[in-house]
């Protein structure tokens, strides 16, 4: 019964999705991939005439809720997916929402603490500090004393996000089994990865985990602050985290912080990030000025750690080698990072690839960084990457998307904020130590142990091949690519050769027979019927060659 009820609830959310995409001009691809029922309403003429299909797109997200809010903005981070203009629009979703009554979050407060919650606080502010699509954060004061911040989950966020993306998971089946054209922006990939991105973002005991782990990297870095998580009081739903005693970047301009300087902050800011990407491999995925706090000392203050990226060494080294690429202009070696990094593709023109790269980026080298936006080039550069069918990482992705927003994070302190040099520094770094000696020892000492356990196994697998193949049941299955094809291609050639043969033998007899006419032998009927035999025939191959 409860599984028919949620079938219900899902068919009525299904109904209300293809609704608002008809409502705002989609109704044909409701209507090719037969949920032309579910239509009530259509734009009209003028309102498609007055909007762009981005903007129509983007009001429909912007109409259907969290889900797809969280949807657009991550597919304003994927030129890789989705066409530039569609990118440029969906920039401009933001996750500010009206906040809810603080009754309904109280809800989850007493479904998590009881209903006597409030004998943990000696304070608890109904009104929130902030307010986004899946959760709300309030101010409030442990009856120890510290000050603290109460991340609580909206009411119901979860099980809506759940079926809304079953249902973004059927309709990315049916694009891609109806709308052929649509197949190459990938839909089911990018529902997949979004379903990843929202498990993760919407289980706070993982944003409690990322918090923990990054409390442990900065441990002993002074110029750095991560909140200290109360896990005793946090879980699934609510966070409770220690309240930093700052300005947010976002708000700096606006403000009179004593003791504030900017090249202080930005090289400190620069240190942590890339500390995170380039030594840890475990960086802040969100790094947008709302997320950074100007602290006394100008200290730097990290908080909201829903979102991150995880670099394994291979990873590391590949971004390390595509920046120093990046800086001599070699664009067939940054052509290869990418190549190595994707899983293996046999369709792609290298030379071709390197091309395309030196075309976007080459104008701009040599600019002053003020002139260029660094970020976005990389992330254009994974557009071009896709074309040549290299599926981009989702960790180089999340990389290149901080650096956008890093650059626009610095360039609200210093005009002239310069990343490349910097992120250049640590990449040389990088690089130079894969060949410091204790490097080159411990990659040895992985691949002697691989190529023991290799040897150890090698006899083992050679013994079980000589088994099967002395098999008297043994068969090898070989399969080539477009083998039905070619066999179509054989059977047709075959048979337009017989058709031949025998045309040509009733065109040469019928010939004969009227020679034979002519030494006063009357055979001409079967002449004539020789040739239309032959006429018939041939009639016959022209319109199998047609179809």
């Amino acid at each position: 019964m409860r599984q028919l009820g949620k079938t219900l609830k899902n068919a009525s959310r299904l109904r209300t999705i293809v609704a608002v995409f008809a409502r705002h001009g989609f109704h044909n691809i409701a209507e090719k991939i037969k949920l032309g029922r579910f239509i009530l309403e259509k734009f009209s003429s003028e309102d498609l005439d007055l909007y762009t299909a981005p903007q129509r797109l983007r009001m429909a997200f912007e109409q259907l809720g969290p889900t797809f809010v969280k949807l657009g903005q991550l597919l304003a981070t994927r030129p890789d997916l989705v066409p530039k203009e569609f990118v440029e629009e969906f920039k401009k979703f933001h996750d500010q929402v009206q906040p809810l009554p603080f009754s309904q979050i109280e809800e989850v407060l007493i479904d998590h603490y009881g209903s006597d919650y409030r004998s943990l606080f000696s304070e608890f502010s109904e009104t929130p500090l902030a307010s986004a699509s899946i959760a709300q954060v309030h101010w409030a004061r442990l009856q120890t004393g510290e000050d603290v911040v109460v991340k609580v989950q909206r009411p119901g966020v979860s099980k809506l996000i759940e079926n809304d993306l079953s249902i973004l998971y059927n309709l990315a089946e049916l694009l891609e089994h109806y709308v052929p054209e649509i197949r190459i922006h990938r839909p089911k990939s990018i529902v997949d990865e979004f379903f990843k991105t929202m498990s993760l973002e919407t289980n706070f005991l993982v944003e409690g985990n990322n918090i923990r782990r990054f409390e442990k990297n900065f441990n002993a870095n002074p110029d750095v602050k991560i909140p200290h998580l109360y896990q005793e009081l946090s879980g699934r739903r609510v966070l409770v985290m220690e309240a930093l005693k700052g300005i947010p970047l976002s708000h700096i301009r606006e403000s009179t912080l004593e003791g504030y300087k900017p090249d202080e902050v930005v090289r400190k800011g620069l240190k942590c990030y890339l500390k995170m990407v380039f030594i840890d491999g475990f960086f802040h995925g969100d790094l947008h000025a709302g997320n950074i706090f100007i602290l006394p000392d100008n200290q730097i203050g990290l908080v909201d750690f829903g979102v991150v990226g995880r670099l394994g060494r291979k990873t590391k080294d590949i971004i390390a080698n595509m920046m120093l690429a990046l800086s001599v202009e070699d664009y067939e070696r940054l052509a290869y990072e990418f190549v190595d990094m994707a899983p293996f593709s046999g369709y792609v023109d290298v030379d071709l690839f390197a091309r395309e790269l030196r075309d976007l980026m080459s104008p701009y080298h040599g600019l002053s960084t003020k002139n260029v936006n660094f970020g976005k080039l990389l992330l254009d550069s994974t557009a071009i990457a896709t074309r040549h069918r290299l599926s981009v990482p989702t960790e180089l992705m999340l990389f290149f998307k901080s650096v956008v927003t890093i650059e626009g994070m610095g360039r609200t302190v210093i005009e002239d904020f310069d990343l490349l040099t910097y992120v250049l520094d640590m990449a040389s770094d990088i690089v130079e130590a894969k060949y410091e000696p204790a490097r080159i020892v411990r990659d040895l000492t992985e691949v002697a142990r691989d190529s023991t356990a290799l040897l150890y196994e090698l006899p083992r697998q050679i013994r079980q091949l000589i088994r099967r193949v002395n098999n008297p049941d043994f068969s090898v299955k070989l399969t080539l690519n477009q083998m039905d094809d070619l066999t179509r291609a054989i059977e047709i050639g075959s048979q337009t050769i017989f058709f031949a043969l025998i045309i040509g033998s009733l065109i040469l007899g019928s010939s004969i027979l009227i020679l034979l006419k002519e030494t006063h032998v009357t055979i001409p009927i079967a002449s004539m019927v020789g040739f239309a035999g032959a006429l018939l025939l041939s009639l016959v191959v022209l319109f199998r060659k047609s179809r």
